[in-house]
């Protein structure tokens, strides 16, 4: 991993992205999205993630957070591999699951291509962060991060993408309580 991604400052606000292996398109049930925004909210209450925005598209996952506990690695760890765990056994017991012997073969293959990995892989490794050491950074990131569904035609406002806090910014009230800086 390059030098450049790391978490240097452990009471830093940072933003990270992460994919899924593959970068394969999982959250397109609710229930998978599900997952994910219970265990952001169990983190933040819980676990000490201040939590400033976050996006889940169907392949990958943006936050702009701060850990109270000043261990950003850590609580990206817990949460990555508590998710990972967590959707793959959905995957693996959906009932309506067309793309689940896929899915499972996909995960299973980026697990045996990595050493650190026992059985299947589900996130890709790398999270990306990068430190918002400064407003003008923290505006950039911010605005990339809710454009991601516009951009990607999901969406035409911000705002009405439901699996993200741009609706907390565009003044509505989104899915997951966030902490405004």
């Amino acid at each position: 991993m390059s030098r450049k991604y790391k978490f240097r400052n452990t009471e830093g606000t940072y933003f990270v992205s992460f994919a899924t292996v593959y970068w394969l398109d999982v959250f397109v049930r609710e229930e998978y999205f599900n997952v994910f925004t219970n265990s952001l909210e169990y983190c933040r209450k819980e676990k000490g993630m201040e939590l400033f925005a976050w996006c889940v598209m169907p392949s990958h996952v943006h936050l702009i957070f701060r850990d109270k506990n000043n261990n950003p690695g850590r609580l990206l760890k817990e949460l990555k591999t508590y998710t990972s765990k967590q959707l793959h056994k959905m995957i693996e017991s959906h009932p309506r699951e067309s793309r689940k012997e896929w899915l499972l073969w996909m995960m299973k293959r980026a697990g045996k291509q990595n050493s650190n990995i026992k059985n299947h892989q589900f996130w890709q490794q790398h999270n990306q962060p990068i430190e918002l050491c400064n407003s003008e950074i923290f505006e950039q990131k911010l605005n990339y991060l809710h454009a991601n569904p516009v951009e990607s035609g999901f969406v035409v406002n911000l705002e009405d993408w439901k699996y993200s806090s741009g609706i907390d910014y565009a003044g509505g009230k989104g899915q997951i309580e966030i902490d405004k800086i």
